[in-house]
């Protein structure tokens, strides 16, 4: 009992990382089991084969999503015998076959060995026909459309498991990219702080010392030094916060790197203008969280092909504009849109949003500059 609820349990979490990586397209697959029914052999046996050769198939098809890629190539197999084996009294039998073939292009062996696979199916296929000795008419326009339905699914869903290899091999690539940069800005810091505070600590070390010397034989002097103290301690306070508010900036220009990389990884175009103005870095913090942001909500919902960043610094406000050609909806705030908004709000920006069922979605957020102003300007689309 225990094993059989270990393997339920294992069949549950498969079926559940199954459904994380592909929806409900494996269980709309099923739709085409209706072709088992259309069948022209006058036996009356046919219908309770047919139903327990379900019985039979939904299994294997099940573990078959579960094991995923090389460990279907068997089951593909068997689905395949199983066709084979239920021929003789139902003549739409062959919908095992494209099952299989389908089975056999997601299991990653590459295209060439699919096809192999595929034409082996269909031989065995051809051979049965004619040892039942089907009119030859009927026997060759069956394995026609076997053979193009089968090769049709079998090669899409080879190249669909390549495209899924390659966006998750990019999706390492740009993990790895954030890791190293993540890495490089800690050493940076390191340095920064060293350099920063290792002379200010040995300073205020030695002058410290001196005060406790002089304490007993020049009290004047000892103040003095426990006033440098105070003013270099103040100091190098100040320097530690200057610090600090640099790392905690996040840049435009690498968080737009950034956003091109997560959407090429859905194979969505990203272009983008960047003002080449050094802006304050709490505006551009606040824009870059919003692109960030903005970024993941096209990512996730919105089956964009193309979007559009820009940046513009002009007049007394920056301004930040992300369209795409998705396929738009009435919008409700969630907590990343309120987030957006609060975060402007502090710097007294305000965000816009425009968006149309099936003519895609702008956001438009824009930030008072402060009085002394910044250049204005804008890059070319990148």
């Amino acid at each position: 009992m225990n094993r059989i609820a270990a393997g339920l349990r294992e069949l549950s979490e498969g079926l559940r990382a199954r459904h994380a990586e592909q929806g409900w397209a494996p269980l709309w697959s099923l739709l085409y089991l209706g072709f088992l029914f259309m069948n022209y052999n006058t036996r009356t046996y046919w219908l309770p084969a047919t139903i327990a050769s379900l019985l039979v198939f939904l299994p294997l098809y099940f573990v078959a999503q579960v094991r995923g890629h090389r460990r279907m190539l068997p089951y593909a197999v068997l689905i395949a015998c199983l066709g084979f084996a239920l021929l003789p009294l139902n003549t739409g039998a062959n919908t095992y076959l494209v099952y299989a073939g389908a089975l056999v292009g997601a299991s990653g062996i590459g295209l060439r060995a699919s096809l192999q696979w595929i034409a082996a199916g269909l031989v065995l296929f051809t051979v049965e026909l004619s040892l039942l000795a089907w009119p030859s008419q009927y026997l060759w326009l069956s394995v026609a459309i076997t053979a193009m339905v089968t090769v049709a699914i079998g090669a899409a869903n080879h190249f669909h498991h390549e495209k899924r290899l390659r966006q998750a091999e990019l999706k390492l690539s740009h993990d790895e990219v954030r890791r190293l940069a993540a890495l490089a800005e800690r050493e940076r810091i390191g340095r920064d702080l060293h350099d920063l505070l290792g002379h200010t600590l040995s300073l205020i070390t030695l002058k410290s010392e001196l005060a406790v010397k002089l304490f007993d034989r020049d009290p004047l002097a000892a103040r003095r030094e426990i006033v440098d103290v105070e003013r270099v301690a103040r100091d190098a306070l100040g320097q530690v916060r200057r610090a600090v508010s640099g790392i905690r900036t996040a840049g435009l220009a690498a968080e737009l790197a950034s956003a091109r990389l997560l959407l090429e990884s859905s194979d969505v175009r990203l272009d983008y203008a960047l003002a080449p103005a050094s802006l304050p870095a709490e505006i551009e913090t606040a824009l870059a969280l919003t692109v960030r942001e903005a970024v993941t909500n096209i990512q996730r919902h919105a089956r964009a092909s193309h979007v559009v960043v820009e940046v513009a610094v002009g007049g007394s406000e920056a301004r930040l504009t992300i369209r795409d050609d998705g396929v738009g909806a009435t919008i409700v705030p969630g907590n990343g849109l309120n987030g957006m908004r609060e975060r402007l709000g502090l710097l007294d920006g305000r965000l816009e949003i425009e968006s149309a069922r099936g003519r895609g979605t702008r956001l438009s957020a824009s930030i008072p500059l402060p009085s002394t102003g910044v250049a204005t300007g804008a890059h070319a689309l990148a």
